[in-house]
């Protein structure tokens, strides 16, 4: 249910709604805009009785949510929600550029990684400590060693830092060094992972920046991010890395789900960013998928990067160099400027 105020509302008048509706057992959510105060109830709503929370002061009017994944819609949340990290802000008008390797291999790898990133503009490092592979032969991070690594790196650059948990029994851990939680394409599905991560972020609402499933519809995608809101945390980032489709694989690593881009855009307020690296597969595609991305409306982009590709133990084949990471970072800035210039 949601219970749109007037536009005068006091903040008394907010407290007294909040109050009917917490007194029969319902959670509240309030969604605060320059001239637009929300309200949101999850839970029972059965419990109330809409007729006496409609003739309460301040209250405008009253309907019933028609999504599934309630408080990531745009319905429950009609604003756009600005992901804070570090300072770094996602969302909205704030465009940001993710880079750095696959994987964590090695502290010198990390280090001068981090400093191409750094110096081409990038916004915030990213680098895997726990890597789940098709093959239980391939590298699979080095662990906690891996968490150290990436953090080192950011202490060096100032830059805040992306990893994935790909376990309950790492989720402390990545917490300890992590500033961003990514969930995987593979666990997207992980339905007990995403609630034990939503449970164990919500006090400080550490960012989660949750990958669509390589086979996920747009609302199983949805009801994915409504798994960890649900449970107090709702600072997620939402990632389109491309899609498993019949034209997967000689040329392309996935398909590129650039279009779904502002659907999720209309259907929910939550930062919506792009991995061109993953999409195609191949360092050459990057670029042209980077742009399209942006023009679509991504809010940013996630793209892997290395200082030596040719010696990558993981995805080298599509991961950037520094002069190849700097150009992308470079065009796509003017496109982003561009899009800006456009009449709303």
């Amino acid at each position: 249910m949601i219970i749109r105020m007037k536009k005068d509302v006091s903040e008394k008048d907010i407290v007294l709604v909040r109050e009917r509706i917490e007194e029969v057992g319902l959670t509240v959510s309030i969604s605060r805009g320059a001239n637009l105060v929300i309200i949101g109830v999850i839970g029972d709503i059965t419990l109330i009785e809409s007729d006496r929370i409609e003739e309460l002061p301040g209250v405008e009017s009253i309907m019933r949510v028609s999504r599934p994944y309630k408080l990531v819609s745009r319905e429950f949340n009609p604003l756009d929600r600005v992901v804070n990290v570090k300072g770094v802000k996602v969302g909205k008008d704030n465009f940001v550029f993710i880079a750095g390797p696959c994987a964590v291999e090695n502290k010198e790898q990390m280090i001068e990684t981090a400093k191409i990133v750094k110096n081409v503009g990038a916004d915030m490092l990213r680098g895997g400590a726990f890597k789940p592979r098709t093959s239980p032969y391939d590298f699979q991070g080095l662990g906690e060693e891996g968490l150290k690594y990436l953090n080192e790196a950011s202490l060096l650059t100032g830059l805040p830092t992306v990893t994935e948990v790909t376990g309950e029994d790492k989720i402390d851990l990545v917490i300890k060094y992590a500033d961003v939680i990514q969930i995987g394409a593979r666990n997207m599905r992980s339905y007990d992972l995403l609630k034990k991560i939503g449970q164990k972020t919500k006090e400080f609402k550490t960012p989660i920046l949750l990958k669509r499933g390589d086979n996920a519809t747009i609302s199983e995608f949805l009801n994915a991010a409504e798994y960890i809101a649900k449970e107090g945390n709702e600072n997620i980032i939402l990632c389109l890395r491309g899609i498993r489709t019949f034209e997967c694989g000689k040329f392309l690593r996935n398909t590129a789900d650039i279009g779904v881009i502002p659907i999720l855009k209309k259907e929910t307020g939550l930062p919506v960013i792009f991995d061109p690296s993953h999409s195609g597969g191949k360092r050459d595609l990057v670029l042209s998928y980077s742009m399209a991305a942006v023009a679509a409306g991504a809010d940013g982009l996630i793209i892997e990067a290395h200082y030596q590709p040719e010696s990558a133990r993981c995805d080298g084949q599509q991961s950037l160099n520094a002069d190849e990471l700097k150009n992308t970072i470079t065009l796509c800035r003017k496109v982003v400027k561009e899009i800006k210039l456009l009449p709303k």
